[in-house]
């Protein structure tokens, strides 16, 4: 596979939808936002970094730490009414099990597990008059699948793709539909960073991408926009009996 597939949905479809996306900055989060207003949503989106909200043509943009519960609530309680909550939070600790201190694992639940239960625990309770569309950002490295040294990393995304499963469940007469998407490796800021903490192991920057892209059967990384049109569907009325799924779209890693 060579070349990116062009995606296209009908325009508008997300008309009049108030969808809340976090970690809105950058990589994955930044194209999903993108993506969601191109097709019509009102966007209210947050990262904890506000200089990465910048440029972003979102209804409001807000600093928020989504390990810290507080912050969680005052954002999503300051949105009048909630279609769609995308949580696309998380870190990637690199390492094994003996490389991983305390320090290292509680940071790791902490952004990719606890804050999706903060923000889950807020934006439920205000859907649930209108019903609509949960999307967790998960991974294919997770409960999935195992991969080398990404046990801190793993776990925290396999308690999301739990998590994600139980709400689907306890909220489906509410109409709230909840799912996971589960991306492969994705060219992203953050792969950037995995990509510089592997060239001391392996000699250079070439050989530490070879690395990752040794992972994808496609022969390639996946453009963050390939998650943002998955999310932008799951998000839709397109589907509509579509809860307790992980979606994944990984470019034949489980095939």
């Amino acid at each position: 596979m060579s070349q990116t597939a062009q995606i296209t949905a009908p325009a508008g479809r997300l008309d009049g939808k108030t969808i809340c996306v976090s970690a809105a900055g950058q990589g994955i989060g930044r194209a999903i936002t993108e993506r969601l207003i191109r097709d019509g949503a009102n966007v209210h989106a947050s990262d904890i970094d506000a200089g990465f909200l910048e440029g972003l043509d979102t209804k409001t943009a807000t600093q928020v730490d989504a390990t810290d519960p507080e912050a969680v609530e005052t954002w999503l309680g300051g949105v009048s009414r909630i279609d769609g909550m995308v949580h696309a939070v998380g870190f990637v600790h690199q390492g094994t099990i003996e490389d991983c201190t305390l320090e290292d694992w509680r940071k790791t639940q902490s952004i990719s597990f606890d804050s999706a239960f903060y923000v889950l625990k807020s934006a439920i309770p205000r859907m649930k008059q209108n019903g609509g569309s949960v999307i967790l950002i998960a991974s294919v490295a997770s409960s999935i699948r195992g991969y080398p040294k990404r046990a801190a990393y793993g776990a925290s995304k396999g308690g999301v793709i739990g998590l994600m499963k139980a709400c689907a469940a306890d909220y489906l007469a509410d109409g709230i539909r909840v799912n996971a998407i589960c991306p492969g490796v994705v060219e992203t800021p953050s792969l950037q960073v995995r990509i510089a903490e592997m060239v001391t192991e392996l000699g250079s920057e070439a050989a530490a991408r070879q690395w990752f892209l040794d992972r994808q059967p496609s022969g390639r990384f996946a453009k963050p926009e390939e998650i943002a049109g998955t999310c932008a569907w799951l998000a839709s009325p397109d589907a509509s009996f579509v809860t307790g799924q992980t979606i994944n779209v990984d470019g034949g890693i489980t095939i």
